[in-house]
């Protein structure tokens, strides 16, 4: 991470009384009352919301119109085929719908292109095969918004198309289509937005089925699988089919997930979406992503154990092989940019890369410079380019703006595709700086910290446990970020072969163990002694029966006392409840008064004010010092502490009676 900045909040946190009688632990209530979830009953839809959170299907666009042309198809035996995507998202719908068609006794072929040869969506090629095939209808999933061209070319071959899809369409013009089906498109009213493409396969289902109970008790695995990895907030709705879908892996899965499962060496029985995306999709996606997406939809619809574990381990292969290809990416990459510091989008291309990693690469290089990267693979006379966000910055509507200088694109807000000529790859650099200078985004900290803990007793095991009603996490709700603040580090050591650092953390008279992966001592510049600020998720570890709460580290850095002290020197009255440990005695006042208060006036810029710190004093404590001697008039000039001067006042200043010293004296302290 590339930003120094963190955000820390210093104020008490709002804790909703009604969560706390309704018998909801400290810290849980603290996080909902942060996220708005204010009332027990909102709390409990946010946890425990059940069967009403779902939406009737009908309630989408062209649904009824989609399902009478599909209840045609099965009365008249016609062959379909169900066109998706070669990403998880795409995969898991094309197996749904088919899946589902087929039950309905009808022949139905699914059918994925080769995200090498044909790209992304419907091409024109695949159609007029599937035409030849016998294919009377054809229902897209997870693409086809944008294919106007290519439903226009089925219906001149005698082929119907139904499209169902969750991406924005801007273009102006929707495909004469019999019905097209999608969450995101303009004046549509259904209640979530956000449906993964597999989310709006599993309503169509539901919709010609009837029975939208038995719908996803059947394909709930599926659901949660597509909507994890395509990275769909889990919120309302789509919580609610992640829940029931991570019920379904662990309970009763498909054989192709059971074998993934082993061959991933996860544990069903303490599924997350986090293993969801981090150790699941990543396999399915190596698939499309090496041109071979039609595995990853064997594995999914195959009913042979013996088959699924060896379809289980052939992805697995994918995967390295797909790790290894983005490894020499990433360093290519690099070596284009060795004298470069981006603070624009970056653009890069090679005729090197392979295109179904350069999007994993993209990512790499967003995230390392904080910035939108675009790395395009050049192919003859096209390039195909994978797009990646950071910081808010929206790439769809960017890449809106300078579609003169494209063939094609599309995607989302954080993630898009685009097909360009060559030689416009200068002009298209050029238009996308100039979007972005002008919307850029605000600049965002390297670490956000939700929650300042100054009592330990908040981090028992009974109160992290409590968090897991807060799962499945994901976008939308994400997984809580605490922080501790100037507490001692009792030991740092490196683990995992130098790779990753575990620290032993003192707070008061509790201790705590940490990690942080892919992180060590040295890269942080932390040691044993050192007073530090961590940015954590706390998690129960429990190790040959030892239970005990594991600090899981986003952030380490030695103790930064500049944003408080900003806070204090404000005025900012919310920041004492943090600096309450910091309260200075009698002896301080002294010490800082005749020592630090003589007749030059006090700097006007934090950094030289801080320099002034007696050795060995708390720079908060020195600050509370500056504010109560201006309070009393000791100081005076100057804009507050800012550039006073010492002043002589008539007999003796009562600092114990200022208001700063009364409010933190109220403060609790830390246990």
């Amino acid at each position: 991470m590339n930003r120094k900045e963190w955000t820390i909040p210093y104020g008490e946190p709002p804790v909703s009384p009604e969560l706390l009688e309704a018998g909801y632990g400290p810290l849980l209530s603290a996080v909902l009352t942060l996220r708005g979830f204010t009332t027990a009953r909102s709390a409990h839809r946010l946890m425990e919301g059940g069967a009403e959170c779902l939406h009737d299907p009908l309630l989408l666009g062209g649904m009824a119109v989609a399902r009478s042309r599909i209840e045609q198809a099965i009365r008249l035996g016609e062959t379909v085929a169900v066109y998706g995507d070669y990403d998880v998202d795409g995969i898991t719908a094309t197996c749904l719908v088919t899946d589902y068609l087929r039950r309905r006794g009808i022949r139905c072929l699914p059918y994925i292109p080769d995200r090498g040869e044909e790209g992304y969506g419907l091409n024109c090629s695949a159609v007029e095969s599937l035409r030849k095939q016998g294919v009377t209808l054809a229902i897209t999933v997870d693409c086809g918004i944008t294919a106007v061209e290519e439903t226009e070319y089925a219906r001149s071959l005698g082929m119907d198309v139904i499209i169902t899809d969750h991406h924005e369409c801007k273009t102006g013009s929707l495909p004469d289509a019999v019905a097209v089906i999608d969450c995101k498109l303009e004046g549509e009213t259904y209640p979530n937005p956000s449906l993964a493409g597999v989310g709006v396969a599993l309503k169509l289902v539901s919709a010609c089925d009837g029975d939208g109970e038995a719908m996803l008790e059947r394909y709930a695995d599926l659901v949660a699988v597509g909507t994890v990895a395509d990275v769909m907030p889990l919120v309302d709705e789509n919580r609610y089919l992640v829940r029931r879908g991570i019920r379904k892996l662990e309970e009763n899965p498909l054989p192709g997930f059971a074998a993934m499962l082993r061959e991933a060496g996860v544990d069903p029985q303490h599924l997350t979406a986090s293993a969801i995306g981090f150790s699941l999709a990543p396999r399915l996606n190596a698939a499309g992503r090496l041109g071979q997406a039609f595995k990853a939809g064997r594995l999914l619809m195959c009913t042979d154990e013996a088959e699924a574990a060896a379809l289980a381990s052939e992805l697995c292969e994918l995967n390295r092989r797909r790790q290894s290809i983005e490894t020499q990416i990433w360093q290519e990459a690099q070596a284009q940019l060795a004298d470069v510091k981006p603070g624009e989008p970056i653009v890069l291309a090679s005729d090197r890369w392979h295109q179904g990693v350069i999007g994993i690469a993209a990512s790499r290089i967003a995230e390392q410079f904080g910035i939108p990267a675009i790395m395009i693979c050049l192919m003859g006379d096209q390039g195909k380019g994978s797009c990646r966000s950071y910081g808010g910055f929206n790439l769809y509507d960017a890449l809106a703006a300078c579609s003169g200088h494209l063939l094609g694109f599309g995607g989302h807000a954080l993630a898009a595709g685009l097909t360009i000529a060559p030689d416009k790859i200068e002009d298209f650099r050029r238009a996308l700086t100039a979007y972005y200078r002008a919307h850029r985004p605000e600049e965002q900290p390297e670490v956000r910290c939700d929650l300042l803990i100054r009592d330990p007793a908040l981090l028992s095991i009974e109160n992290v446990r409590e968090l897991d009603l807060l799962e499945p996490y994901g976008n939308g709700n994400q997984k809580p970020v605490f922080c501790l603040s100037d507490v001692e580090l009792e030991s740092v050591s490196d683990v995992g072969g130098g790779r990753h650092m575990r620290v032993r953390v003192r707070m008061g008279r509790s201790r705590f163990e940490g990690i942080f992966f892919s992180h060590t001592a040295e890269s942080l510049g932390l040691k044993d002694g050192d007073r530090a600020d961590l940015a954590f998720t706390p998690q129960i570890n429990d190790y040959r029966g030892h239970v005990s709460v594991q600090l899981v580290l986003c952030g380490a850095r030695r103790h930064s006392a500049e944003a408080l002290c900003g806070k204090i020197l404000d005025g900012c009255s919310e920041s004492l409840w943090a600096a309450a440990d910091y309260c200075p005695e009698r002896a301080d006042f002294v010490r800082v008064w005749r020592e630090r208060c003589g007749l030059r006036p006090l700097p006007r810029t934090l950094d030289e004010l801080l320099a002034l710190c007696p050795a060995g004093m708390a720079p908060e404590s020195f600050c509370i010092c500056l504010m109560a001697f201006r309070e009393t008039g000791l100081l005076e000039g100057g804009d507050g502490v800012w550039g006073a001067s010492r002043a002589e006042i008539g007999g003796k200043a009562d600092l114990e009676a200022t208001g700063i010293m009364r409010r933190l004296r109220g403060c609790p302290q830390s246990k």
